[in-house]
């Protein structure tokens, strides 16, 4: 049964050891204050300074190393195309334009992918540094242009490289961005040249955001201090195949031949990446459960979680929550007979977008120049990670492969135990140089197979490591355990030639071939060509693991039986290609039903409420002969339909309420049809709801470590024996961001919700009474009488006591803020860098995934980064959005100038071609040798 809880008011506690540099809050308070004396000493400051770092985008301007002339046509957005004669000329191009955008972000990505924030913010980051260091992005992205990276590859990285630096010649920081000059004023901070691994170093980046099951790994950890397995495996269901369809349906693997095979007898082609393995990987690990009882491993896991937390968010929310939509039909169901192709990554919302849209043509295609391709692409990194060329179009969601596994070490002297014996760390010093202070020497430790000691970064996991209470299974405790990471993306790959071999693709077989490359991070690959083919891969470099190890709870690192034993051949890997349904779904969910395919990819899939209703909705429109448009697609990313709604209203409006101002609230749901628009009074009165249910249910039955910050209980004592009573309870405070705590309402939470609708008497529908608010004892529709009364009081907080004037945007707005300067500081600071708010409709596990956290409030955490749907028919009625502008400059006409289109759900002409680009250029940049 979950322990009794019982909600107490009071100021928020104060806590040891509290996170330093929250959400990379980069910037000391005297910078802030010198900068605003700098504004205030004289509007000619302000205005030269931010007119100096705008580009140059008409005329002409020299760049030394160019072979030959190079046109950068920008439309009305700022939307760059290139036009060159050479592939070494276009990204050389890239390299000088994105620079002119977004240099400040680019330098700002590459200190954090190096570990060296200290170098332009100070010792507020020297935390940071040091764990970052220790995962040594860098050092792996100089490995994999070193020793993996084709000829071509790197002579591309060179040329963007080149260009980046010859926009930086002879600029002061002042002349690149208005953040530069408020760094003036404290740090004498100057860029440094960009290097080609600056530019790979990106991709590790990226990866970290999309690396899998790590952070259930920890949270499942961290629950044994307070619930037991079966009441975990409650909160972890297994996946629903038999309602939310996986991706690939169409094929299985064939034992005889050992590869994937698809139902019209196509079978997977090239080369293994890796040994396929042994494991069928269909069991629970005992792993840590086993070697240290739950408070040991408790404490040890939330000292590292608050590690994770404390790292500047990249391109999603540390690893939690984010999802994305991709999904493409085939000709035979389109109005133009031709493939159509959406994707809508979702993930953090920042400022400016993580996404930069771009066109690389060559002016005439041959061996010389081999690139004709538009898209999205990350400022910093040259080619397109998502778009089409002339003939194909791609898009990726992520496919939360378990790429990670965190390894409980048995450390001895200056060693750690494996298989009974003593074995030494490698090791590497680093230095930290820290702006306005001393610089600081680490010592990074690695297992002897590359795996970083993350616990030599926390002192919490240090001290609690020696203390660690182990059973008789484990080894003595000695100097302690530590946690080390086993992760694909510290070992040196080839995604980079990926990128560029996707751009290049002509075919399905070509695009296969750059899929094999792409090692991390792992993404659910939907492909369209313009020869009316449709498809789907899942690539990278995904462990085996040995029979019974599943990877979802941290591991034994002393017992040989949890090493990883070996990675899955890519053709071995699930794909489909043209299959009969006509349309393949990507969401986040099950890549394959798991009767279907003996490797084990995760435990943790999402749960498919989204990929089902994005089928759903293809279905519809299709039965009875029906065809779909460009817009129809567009539709379809703007659906906001709640599926927990049409689960829980119909019981919802049964409840018997006797206040009449609950009653009034309750009368929203009679005829609301699940759809959450911006202005819609009875999406917030309902997700309001659902966020009562999941606090009153779950949240406040879970740990101090998974629930919002100072959040405080009375909670009954952990490991106590005998009867319990009021005086013996312990007062405990949360410690999580608000958008990072536990429960979320995602649609982890629906599945656990769902399978407890059956079973009214569970021992998770209890809550003690508070004032006069009622308790539930076993009762379900009790706790929902609760959850639908505190709503109410809460709505009317927070919106007033007049319904008929509710809205579910004012509750759920998104605010952009600039994730440096703009993250911290006085409100004038904010006020020139911050945007916002804008009121959004959609929700958490909905198509319109405006992601909002249930354990913390309403305000929008994660969104549709960008939206695309490309016409495979006529690329010139392709359309995309982004979620802010071309420009990273904070007055720049093109700093938002997307945002409040995007928020209304439409979409801009997407040019292609030589004539639609001329005929939307609004000014034109020759650049010559």
């Amino acid at each position: 049964m979950p322990p009794n809880t019982t909600a107490t008011s009071g100021d928020k506690p104060g806590k040891s050891g509290r996170k330093k540099g929250r959400k990379a809050r980069l910037i000391v308070l005297v910078l802030v204050l010198a900068l605003i004396g700098g504004i205030a000493y004289g509007g000619y400051w302000s205005i030269s300074t931010v007119r100096a770092s705008f580009p140059q985008t008409k005329g002409s301007t020299t760049l030394e190393g160019l072979t030959g002339p190079v046109d950068v046509k920008r439309d009305g957005y700022g939307i760059p195309q290139i036009y060159a004669d050479s592939d070494e000329d276009l990204f050389m191009a890239q390299g000088y334009v994105q620079a002119q955008d977004r240099f400040y972000e680019m330098d700002v990505r590459r200190h954090m992918t190096s570990g060296r924030l200290s170098e332009m913010f100070g010792k507020s980051q020297v935390d940071n540094d040091e764990f970052l260091r220790t995962l040594g992005w860098d050092r792996v992205a100089k490995q994999e242009y070193d020793t993996k990276l084709s000829a071509d590859t790197k002579k591309y990285l060179r040329a963007y490289a080149k260009g980046v630096n010859a926009y930086l010649k002879g600029k002061d920081g002042a002349d690149i961005s208005l953040e530069y000059a408020a760094l003036g004023f404290t740090n004498d901070y100057k860029p440094a040249e960009w290097t080609p691994v600056d530019s790979v170093s990106w991709l590790k980046a990226m990866a970290w955001d999309l690396r899998g099951n790590m952070q259930d790994e920890i949270d499942r950890a961290l629950m044994t201090s307070r619930l037991g397995p079966a009441q975990i495996a409650e909160l972890y269901p297994q996946y629903p195949y038999d309602r939310n369809q996986a991706i690939v349906q169409e094929g299985q693997y064939d034992e005889l031949t050992n590869t994937f095979e698809q139902s019209d007898g196509r079978s997977g082609s090239g080369g293994s990446s890796a040994d396929g393995g042994s494991g069928d990987g269909t069991g629970t690990s005992s792993g840590s459960s086993s070697s240290t009882d739950g408070s040991a491993l408790q404490s040890q896991l939330s000292g590292l979680y608050n590690v994770l937390d404390d790292l500047p968010t990249a391109v999603g929310v540390n690893g939690n929550g984010i999802g994305s939509n991709s999904w493409v039909v085939a000709g035979k169901y389109t109005i133009t007979s031709k493939p159509l192709l959406a994707n809508d990554p979702h993930l953090s919302a920042s400022l400016p977008s993580v996404w930069y849209q771009m066109g690389l043509h060559c002016r005439a295609l041959s061996s010389k120049c081999r690139y004709d391709v538009s898209g999205y692409t990350f400022a910093g990194m040259p080619g397109v990670i998502i778009g089409h060329n002339q003939t194909i179009s791609w898009g990726m969601t992520n496919s939360g492969v378990d790429v990670t596994d965190l390894y409980l070490e048995k450390l001895s002297g200056d060693g750690y135990q494996y298989d009974n014996k003593v074995k030494p760390f490698t090791t590497r010093e680093e230095t930290i140089e820290v702006a306005g202070g001393a610089s600081k020497k680490i010592v990074v430790r690695q297992t002897q197979d590359g795996m970083p000691l993350l616990s030599d970064r926390d002192d919490e996991l240090v001290k609690v490591g020696k203390k660690a209470t182990v059973n008789t299974a484990a080894p003595d405790r000695g100097d302690g355990y530590g946690v080390a990471l086993k992760w694909t993306a510290l070992e040196a790959g080839r995604s980079m030639d990926a990128v560029f071999a996707m751009g290049m693709a002509k075919d399905w077989d070509d695009f296969r071939d750059a899929a094999k490359k792409f090692d991390v991070p792992s993404q659910n690959l939907v492909y369209a060509d313009t020869s009316n083919n449709i498809g789907y891969q899942l690539p990278g470099k995904i462990p085996t693991r040995a029979k019974g190890v599943d990877g979802s709870i941290p591991t034994p690192g002393w017992n040989p039986k949890y090493k990883w034993t070996g990675t899955i051949a890519f053709d071995k890997l699930p794909y489909e290609y043209n299959p009969d349904r006509g349309y393949i779904v990507t969401a986040n969910q099950a890549v394959v039903d798991k009767d279907k395919y003996p490797y084990t990819l995760t435990t943790d899939w999402g749960y498919g409420a989204r990929s089902q209703r994005i089928t759903d909705l293809i279905k519809s429109k299709i039965k009875g002969g029906g065809k779909i448009s460009t817009d129809d697609m567009r539709q379809m990313q703007l659906d906001d339909d709640s599926e927990i709604a049409k689960l829980l209203v119909p019981v919802l409006k049964k409840i018997n309420l006797d206040d009449p101002d609950v009653r009034e609230a309750q009368k929203l749901l009679e005829n609301w049809g699940f759809t959450q628009d911006a202005d819609s009074a009875a999406a917030a009165y309902f997700n309001a709801v659902w966020r009562n249910i999941l606090k009153l249910a779950f949240g406040n039955k879970l740990p101090k470590e998974l629930r919002v910050e100072g959040q405080c209980l009375w909670v009954d004592p952990v490991n106590t024996t005998g009867p319990v009573d009021d005086t013996d309870k312990v007062r405990e405070c949360g410690q999580r961001d608000a958008d990072q705590a536990q429960p979320d309402g995602g649609d982890r939470w629906f599945e656990v919700v769902r399978n407890l609708m059956s079973k009214p008497d569970s021992d998770w529908w209890t809550t003690p009474e508070s004032g006069t608010r009622p308790g539930a004892d076993h009762d379900r529709d009790k706790l929902f009488k609760r959850a639908m009364i505190d709503a109410r009081w809460e709505l009317t907080a927070k919106l007033g006591k007049d319904i008929d004037t509710w809205s579910w945007g004012r509750l759920h707005r998104l605010f952009l803020k600039n994730q440096t300067l703009g993250t911290s500081g006085p409100g004038f600071l904010q006020y020139i860098l911050n945007r916002g708010p804008w009121k959004l409709g959609g929700g958490e596990a909905t198509v319109n995934a405006t992601g909002w956290n249930a354990a913390g409030g309403y305000g929008v955490v994660w969104v549709p980064s960008m939206r695309m749907v490309v016409n495979l028919d006529d690329l010139d009625k392709s359309k995309w959005i982004n979620l802010t502008g071309a420009s990273g400059h904070a007055f720049s006409a093109h700093y938002t100038d997307q945002t409040s289109k995007w928020a209304n759900g439409e979409l801009l002409d997407w040019s292609f071609s030589k004539k639609a680009v001329d005929d939307s250029t609004s000014d034109t940049l020759v650049l010559k040798p």
